[in-house]
């Protein structure tokens, strides 16, 4: 898979590199924009306290 997208991205390979940074901040703002927050919402946070013994 890696493979593929590589094969794909265009230029050389410092122009590579830079597209693969670029696109991996793209996706990690995406997600810790728009895709955590929504699944926090979804996802039941219950309260839970750890006590000593």
């Amino acid at each position: 898979m890696y493979a593929a997208l590589w094969r794909l991205l265009p230029g050389p390979l410092w122009l590579r590199i830079v597209l693969v940074f670029v696109l991996l901040a793209i996706v990690l703002f995406t997600l810790s924009t728009w895709v955590f927050p929504w699944v926090d919402s979804i996802v039941n946070n219950q309260e839970v306290t750890v006590g000593r013994p």
